[in-house]
């Protein structure tokens, strides 16, 4: 018979909100954030850092919370992919993956848009090959990235303050 693991607490604040959980010190933050949070839009893909599903912001750097303690998270701010959308509005990355198209099953897309977050943070004005470098961490198993890049430039456009213009739109015009 094992010993009970002692829980630990962690405060934390997450899409603004603040919370104090107990944890068990070996639980990683993805799995806080979906069971103990209930906040389940970021994506347990592999488990092993590769596919980048898990992506979140953690006092705004991203990282992939299948590879972090909860723990490790004690007094950080964190935004998940459901901290996006504001008043009912969908944030310019999202509405950027809706008008161009940029996702086909949607698995990838929760560390796709945070993963896009922190890049605009740092470089508002990307190239296609600085997104492509950015965004190289996270990966999509359908939609060749073609459309993700542009929605990414889509979104940029907008937290800009230029009118997203849809390419979509423009190939019916």
């Amino acid at each position: 018979m094992s010993a009970p693991v002692e829980k630990m607490t962690v405060s934390l604040t997450v899409n603004g909100q603040s919370h104090t959980v107990e944890v068990e010190p070996r639980l990683l933050l993805v799995h806080l954030l979906r069971e103990d949070l209930n906040l389940t839009g970021t994506h347990i893909g592999c488990d092993t850092s590769n596919c980048g599903a898990c992506t979140v912001l953690l006092d705004g750097i991203q990282v992939k919370s299948c590879t972090l303690l909860g723990v490790q998270a004690d007094g950080a701010s964190i935004e998940t992919v459901e901290g996006l959308e504001q008043n009912a509005q969908l944030h310019p990355l999202q509405e950027g993956f809706w008008q161009e198209h940029g996702l086909q099953c949607g698995f990838c897309t929760p560390g796709m848009l945070m993963t896009a977050k922190a890049l605009l943070a740092e470089n508002p004005s990307p190239t296609e090959a600085e997104i492509r470098r950015g965004i190289s961490g996270n990966l999509c198993r359908c939609t060749g990235y073609v459309n993700i890049v542009k929605a990414i430039q889509y979104g940029a456009a907008k937290l800009r303050g230029e009118a997203g213009v849809s390419t979509q739109e423009a190939a019916r015009a």
